[in-house]
């Protein structure tokens, strides 16, 4: 197999990223820490489907992605998809058709976990109509921001809406640059609260194809990519409790519309 895609030329080829991902507290205690691990980037309507052998180390699920609880046995892209309109329509976006690329750990070895999944959506034409950025927390809960970024930096920001950190309140705003990923990722996430910047999330990385080896390859480098993810934010979690950060009460989540 030369390209993880059943559907060669059918539309955007997926591809790889191994990237570096950094975090920065700057208070009420400093704190940084970075990790390195790879994300794919898939077009929604040609989400790849590995030979049966390699299924266990990269697997699109609908449930994991936008589509919440989807009936078992539906293809993952077409779920996710309708899932994705209909929290736009709820918006009031419409798409017309054009193509979405998400950009998300997959599934690997039976567990997957995303902070962060991104979705580029596009117009018939191609232009970038908006981009959701789909944010999980460690308590399973979810929330979508709708952006609609500047087209000369990909730049967006929000009221913060979701509880995420154990440590900050759902106080604050996003500002986000989130360009298109090309040859490289470089992506960025600041709270600011009260004018102050108190939180900085970077994504940084390189485009390779999703062929058999580079899968591979990536996988004998990160084994066990996405537990680690969530692992490593429970024990950075609790370092920063051990350093006497307090822990703030966690609000009730509300279901968002359109959004199952």
């Amino acid at each position: 197999m030369t390209s993880a895609t059943d559907a060669p030329g059918a539309g955007a080829a997926p591809a790889l990223y191994h990237c570096e991902i950094r975090h920065l507290r700057t208070g009420p205690r400093r704190y940084a820490f970075g990790r390195r691990t790879y994300l794919w980037l898939v077009d929604l309507d040609h989400i790849p489907r590995l030979p049966r052998g390699l299924r266990p180390l990269a697997r699109f699920d609908a449930r994991d992605h936008f589509a919440g609880a989807a009936a078992p046995g539906r293809a993952p892209g077409p779920a996710i998809r309708a899932a994705l309109d209909r929290y736009l329509a709820a918006q009031g976006v419409g798409l017309d058709g054009g193509r979405v690329l998400m950009l998300a750990h997959a599934r690997v070895l039976g567990h997957v976990f995303n902070p962060l999944t991104l979705y580029w959506c596009h117009g018939p034409a191609g232009e970038l109509r908006c981009v959701v950025a789909e944010v999980h927390n460690t308590y399973r809960e979810r929330h979508c921001y709708l952006l609609r970024p500047d087209p000369a930096h990909g730049r967006a920001e929000t009221p913060k809406e979701f509880h995420v950190s154990p440590f900050f309140t759902v106080a604050g705003t996003y500002r986000m640059r989130l360009p298109a990923p090309g040859e490289s990722l470089d992506l960025a996430v600041h709270l600011d609260r009260d004018g102050v910047r108190r939180f900085t999330a970077t994504v940084r990385g390189t485009r390779g194809p999703a062929t058999t080896g580079a899968l591979l390859r990536a996988a004998a480098r990160h084994p066990f990519s996405t537990l680690a993810v969530s692992l490593g934010i429970r024990r950075h979690g609790i370092r920063l409790w051990a350093r006497g950060l307090p822990v703030v009460p966690r609000p009730r989540h509300r279901a968002q519309e359109g959004l199952e």
